[in-house]
């Protein structure tokens, strides 16, 4: 109907006031209602969150957070990692964490101190080294290509923030491909490096990629397309979308190029468009360039084609939370949460030359009621799998696995400086958990 939900988010105890910023619900189309809320304050008492439709509270509304609760920036973490993991709703095992760990029963420190710098950041340029010690992030960069570090100092002192990390010294890949291609029955054998993205001939661990990751630390601050605003942007009810196949992205791989000529010869089955051109320029006047298009209107559109850029291509989460059937070309690359994932389950694979493409959109079409199926399954799976604090859990989880298996303890190295925790002047934070100095006194 025409009535608005109205969310009203406020401290529990009268005496205390603080900002809130709550945006309108988001509908996601199948009677559910995602709603987004960012604090610039804090609250000792706790938080009252009241659901109205009209003048009545619905869907058990008022909602009680027991005290306190804190904002995003404020430093006031939980001391015993496993009650943090408890009031998480951590699960007890990520099989991609398993799997990865399986080549480094025990960690060589002094090894990865000998090898690493040269091994991987004079060809690579794009390792971050760095030191977690009583809950101070250190870091060092090693390599020209190292600007990424942004993203993954944001996670960790997030982290920090809300629980206690365990000391920990470990090399992060903040470049695009995975670096360490040994087996573990090599001599010598592998060093694990952290990546954003795995591939199937490498043995690096894997981490959330930066771009969930930022996408989940910035929503409603400053990032549009965030992985909860996608959920209720998914364009119109899945009889009224256009019953084609959709792609647009840079050149990144031929494979896409590939793509336009398909989609110029069945533009009734493919609309596939490059928007930039970088690696194949030469091929811009045959094939033309495409103006970007939102990433809402990509949902117009029943059929969602997801081919690799470099690497995995990162939209593919986005894509899975929108309500079309995404068509995802067979690759060695992988996310922390593609083992989740089964194909005709949550997706249609596609070959990777995509010779089979034109006849998996028609079987799309002439199947629309189990197309329907997977798009649907799909979008609940990754519901499940890319909320917010399972990226939280995840991150937590290989730090806790790669601290248990460290030989030698970790050090603050020469070179490395301290990832100060942002200094937020507008937001007040008083920690319960900590002792106030003698001054405060």
């Amino acid at each position: 109907g025409r009535t608005q939900f109205k969310v009203v988010i406020q401290a529990l105890s009268p005496k205390e006031v603080t900002r809130i910023y709550t945006p309108r619900p988001l509908d996601r189309n199948d009677g559910t209602f995602l709603m987004r809320y960012r604090m610039y304050g804090s609250v000792r008492k706790g938080l009252k969150i009241e659901i109205l439709y009209g003048d009545q509270h619905v869907a058990q509304s008022p909602y009680i957070l027991k005290g306190p609760v804190y904002h995003e920036y404020c430093d006031c973490p939980e001391e015993d990692p496993e009650i943090w993991q408890n009031v998480m709703s951590c699960p007890s095992e990520e099989p991609q964490i398993t799997k990865d760990f399986i080549s480094f029963p025990t960690i060589d420190l002094q090894r990865m101190l000998k090898e690493i710098p040269t091994k991987f950041s004079q060809t690579r340029g794009a390792i971050v080294h760095y030191t977690i010690l009583n809950n101070h992030i250190y870091r060092r960069s090693l390599g020209k290509y190292t600007d990424f570090k942004m993203f993954s100092d944001e996670m960790f002192l997030s982290l920090a923030r809300k629980v206690r990390l365990p000391d920990v010294e470990f090399y992060l890949n903040v470049g695009d491909w995975p670096v360490e291609f040994r087996k573990a029955n090599d001599t010598p054998g592998p060093v694990p490096v952290i990546s954003w993205c795995g591939s199937v001939d490498s043995r690096d661990i894997v981490l959330p990629t930066y771009d969930v990751t930022h996408s989940t630390l910035e929503t409603l601050r400053g990032v549009t397309n965030d992985l909860l605003s996608i959920q209720g942007n998914t364009g119109p009810s899945w009889e009224n979308k256009t019953e084609r196949a959709l792609f647009r992205g840079r050149d990144s791989r031929e494979e896409r190029l590939h793509l336009v000529k398909l989609s110029k010869e069945n533009p009734e089955l493919l609309d596939a468009g490059i928007t930039g051109y970088f690696f194949f320029r030469e091929k811009e006047k045959e094939l033309g360039k495409v103006q970007l298009m939102g990433f809402f209107d990509f949902f117009k559109y029943k059929y969602q084609v997801n081919v690799d850029g470099t690497v995995a291509a990162y939209r593919f989460p986005y894509l899975l939370l929108g309500d079309s059937l995404v068509l995802k070309q067979d690759s060695q690359y992988y996310e922390h949460f593609y083992i989740g994932l089964k194909p005709w389950k949550h997706y249609v694979p596609v070959k990777r030359n995509l010779e089979d493409l034109l006849e998996k959109i028609k079987w799309a079409k002439e199947n629309d009621e189990e197309a329907r199926k997977i798009a649907k399954e799909g979008q609940l799976m990754a519901r499940e799998l890319l909320q917010p604090h399972r990226f939280y859990c995840y991150y937590y989880k290989v730090l806790q696995k790669y601290a248990k298996r460290q030989a030698s303890k970790p050090e603050i190295r020469d070179g490395m400086e301290l990832v100060p925790q942002p200094d937020d002047q507008d937001s007040v934070c008083s920690c319960h958990r900590k002792k106030p100095l003698r001054e405060d006194l």
